[in-house]
């Protein structure tokens, strides 16, 4: 006896369950995926992040959305919810709902041992196909460390990384220098404490 093929959702199918759902589910090639749970330190890195890009964007042409806001990578089928996404100037969105946004300019992940794998790897693959993506930056939550991945005019991708708290990340396609020291406060504390 064989087992059934599961029918495929289509994007219009997740959207309709997604919208009304109580919890995020990410879709890929016609599969939802649930979304886990965030620990303390994950969230507290995503607060001091939007506090961070709330001053440092203020009356500029780019703005930060947090992890409640789909993007959607059309030539991958994904419609997923990075940590943290930038986008600028003309800020582009799939249809009159305004919470799927396609035009991001930085990505934002903050890694867990669950994710880490998937974010560095496929969906990183997947992240390279939005044209307008120009950074994606990979945080460590357990260990202070920073990844930026930049997107050159060749097309080409290089690498800068720092673990050092008095160090400082630079994004250049937003124009925003982000500190160490701001990005982990009160993250190491609360974990020595706990």
């Amino acid at each position: 006896m064989s087992a059934l093929p599961q029918r495929k959702l289509t994007q219009e199918d997740y959207l309709a369950i997604e919208r009304k759902a109580e919890f995020k589910s990410e879709y890929y090639k016609g599969e939802m995926f649930a979304m886990a749970g965030a620990t303390r330190a994950h969230v507290t890195i995503m607060v001091n992040l939007s506090g961070i890009f709330f001053n440092k964007l203020r009356g500029q042409p780019c703005q930060a959305f947090s992890s409640d806001m789909r993007v959607k990578v059309e030539e991958a089928g994904l419609y997923t919810y990075p940590d943290i996404s930038v986008a600028c100037e003309d800020i582009n969105f799939e249809d009159e709902e305004l919470d799927i946004l396609t035009n991001p300019v930085v990505l934002i992940e903050i890694l867990s041992k669950s994710t880490e794998g998937y974010d560095r790897g496929k969906k990183f693959e997947l992240y390279r196909k939005l044209k307008s993506l120009r950074e994606y930056v990979m945080i460590a939550q357990d260990r202070p460390h920073v990844e930026v991945f930049k997107r050159n005019d060749g097309d080409q991708w290089t690498l800068s990384e720092t673990d050092d708290l008095t160090g400082s990340i630079e994004l250049k396609s937003i124009e925003c220098t982000l500190s160490l020291a701001d990005i982990y406060e009160k993250v190491f504390e609360q974990s020595e404490s706990t």
